[in-house]
């Protein structure tokens, strides 16, 4: 029969065990995190969820920058007019590069008879402190006529959140990015299949999602408006933050004769009836406490006093909203319908903006038609063909 001695010594030993094997995986981690980046493991750079160059992204590869875009010059050529588009993962795309609506807008412009390059510099999960960062250090040494910036309103107001204690160990932050994606079923691009019509969250954490995000349209948040001081389940939302990195960009792209144009980009929230009429039910607060266009009318003010140009989709994504699905189901981004929208009013837009070269006709965005379950096919340079819009 084992002593209380022996028991106790293989206790101790199996405890040893279980650490050196604990402390060989998170070295492990982090040397290969130092070698080969993964977004999965904490970084304050927004290099954090950049793409790796040249790595696969559904039917055709990032550039050698790790954007969703083909190879450019970092000199521009003479004659050009050069249009960065910055944003988040909208602007990077979640739909095949050939339906992005960056990509429909160059191809477009060019059509129209414009000498123009529009660089996609989208890159996912960053924000307008990240906006501002991607311009200084990467954008401003390209030369650019135009700044295109891409303001999601469902999470661009969300503040930096204080880091978790969970992000200091690299295999707690593994098993966590393992558990939670089993969980909510996300959706993870690059293996050559687009499915328009997957959803890419569960039901229910998609709603806890949009319920979370629902705090900027509350119209008893002060706290939003003013101090910054609403915190929603670990999320603080903030205007004036979000605010002070776009104006900070406006006087740079002032200060070097760069033109500036946003694009507010709504929240599925912001123009789906039966999405709303959820997240009122789930929140527990009465219909009359929410005005889902708050944000924008509070961000009018502020473009108009600085004089920046902006577009706002909302009225034309509400309208089309009603008898059309413009999000992918259980996602936040635009399906290929929404970008075809979004291409055509933004097109409507520069085109006035830019000048020569004649305003699109209404009819110009309309995709090559390509099975969805299936790798679209690929052109000689690597990039999916595209049948001119027309």
């Amino acid at each position: 029969m084992p002593t209380r001695k022996s028991i106790s010594s293989i206790g101790r030993d199996a405890l040893m065990i279980v650490l050196i094997t604990v402390a060989s995986v998170e070295l492990s981690l982090r040397i290969y995190n130092y070698v080969d980046p993964l977004p999965i493991f904490y970084s304050d750079s927004y290099n954090r969820w950049r793409g790796k160059p040249f790595a696969p992204n559904g039917s055709s590869h990032l550039n050698s920058k790790g954007f969703n875009d083909v190879e450019f010059n970092i000199k521009k050529a003479a004659g050009t007019a050069r249009i960065l588009g910055i944003g988040d993962s909208f602007a990077f795309g979640v739909v095949p590069y050939e339906y992005n609506y960056l990509t429909l807008i160059e191809q477009n412009l060019k059509q129209s008879g414009h000498n123009v390059e529009l660089i996609n510099m989208g890159i996912p999960s960053i924000g307008p402190k990240e906006y501002l960062s991607l311009l200084i250090n990467e954008g401003l040494a390209l030369e650019p006529d135009r700044i295109l910036l891409s303001f999601f309103i469902g999470n661009d107001f969300e503040e930096s959140r204080k880091r978790k204690l969970i992000s200091y160990s690299y295999l707690a932050s593994l098993i966590a990015f393992v558990l939670d994606h089993r969980t909510n079923g996300q959706w993870i691009p690059g293996d050559g299949r687009y499915d328009d019509n997957a959803p890419t969250f569960t039901d229910k954490f998609y709603l806890e999602l949009e319920v979370k995000r629902s705090a900027i349209f509350w119209l008893d948040n002060r706290a939003f408006e003013s101090d910054c001081g609403a915190l929603v389940s670990m999320q603080q939302f903030c205007f004036a933050t979000a605010f002070s990195y776009i104006s900070e960009i406006k006087r740079l792209c002032d200060s070097r004769n760069i033109g500036l144009t946003i694009v507010l980009i709504p929240d599925e929230l912001q123009v789906s009836k039966p999405l709303q009429a959820e997240v009122i039910a789930a929140s527990g607060l009465a219909e009359a406490s929410f005005d889902f266009a708050l944000p924008n009318r509070l961000l009018h003010e502020k473009f108009d006093e600085l004089k920046i140009d902006y577009i706002d989709l909302i009225t034309e994504f509400s309208a089309k909203s009603l008898d059309k699905r413009l999000y992918r189901p259980n996602d936040s981004h635009w399906n290929i319908a929404g970008n075809e929208l979004a291409a055509r009013l933004i097109l409507q837009h520069l085109s006035a903006q830019l000048g020569s070269g004649g305003p699109p006709d209404s009819s110009i965005v309309s995709f090559p038609r390509l099975p969805l379950t299936k790798s679209p096919p690929v052109a000689a340079h690597g990039k999916p063909t595209t049948t001119p819009l027309q």
